[in-house]
C-alpha cells in the first residue's frame, strides 16, 4: 500500500500575529488561516449552516460569528452555539 502526503506552504510563521486572518484557496474549496489567542487555526471558509464565508465574520473570546445569519461557534469545540438546526459544526 502506497502513502503519499501533499504539503502546502499557505504563509509564513513571522506573519502569523493574533487577530491574522487569510483566505486561501487549496485544491477546492477555500480555507481560512487564523491566528487566534496564539492559537493557528485552520478551517473551511464556509458557515456549516449554510455556507457565507468566514473570513468576514466577527470574532470575541473564541466564538466566530457568522456575517449572514449570526450563528456562532466555539473554535475550541467547533461546534455550533446557537444554531437552529442540530449537530452543526465545523
Amino acid at each position: 500500500m502506497s502513502c503519499t502526503s501533499v504539503v502546502y506552504c499557505l504563509e509564513r510563521v513571522l506573519n502569523l500575529n493574533d487577530d491574522y486572518r487569510q483566505v486561501f484557496q487549496v485544491q477546492g474549496p477555500s480555507v481560512l488561516l487564523m491566528m487566534v489567542a496564539g492559537h493557528t487555526l485552520l478551517l473551511p471558509n464556509r458557515c456549516p449552516h449554510q455556507g457565507a464565508g468566514l473570513h468576514n465574520a466577527s470574532l470575541s473570546s473564541g466564538v466566530l460569528r457568522c456575517p449572514w445569519h449570526g450563528i456562532e461557534c466555539a473554535l475550541s469545540t467547533g461546534r455550533a452555539l446557537n444554531a437552529p438546526c442540530a449537530n452543526i459544526e465545523f
